[in-house]
């Protein structure tokens, strides 16, 4: 028998359907680096089939690795042109860039 007025809650703290939009957008984020707005979505892994090149250290993202993809925001070309412009970075250099 359950017990009423359980809480719907999760462990971390947030409701059942909190987290739906982050779910949909790839848990994308915004990040402001050099006076610039970027988006910033984790790849997990095993959810890439291909390698890239990190733009931070100019060596191999593996395919498989868990990294970054990231994209202006801000840029006057517009959004279609800063999503087309996108990398993939290392989490590490990513951070120290």
């Amino acid at each position: 028998m359950g017990r009423k007025g359980r809480s719907r809650r999760r462990p971390d703290g947030r409701a059942a359907g909190e987290s739906f939009d982050r779910l949909l957008s790839g848990w994308r984020r915004t990040e402001v680096r050099r006076g610039a707005e970027w988006s910033v979505q984790p790849v997990g892994p095993g959810r890439s089939d291909k390698p890239y090149t990190c733009p931070g250290c100019g060596r191999t993202v593996e395919p498989g690795a868990a990294h970054l993809v990231t994209w202006r925001e801000d840029g006057v070309l517009g959004a279609r042109a800063d999503l087309e412009a996108r990398r993939h970075w290392h989490s590490h250099c990513w951070n120290i860039y």
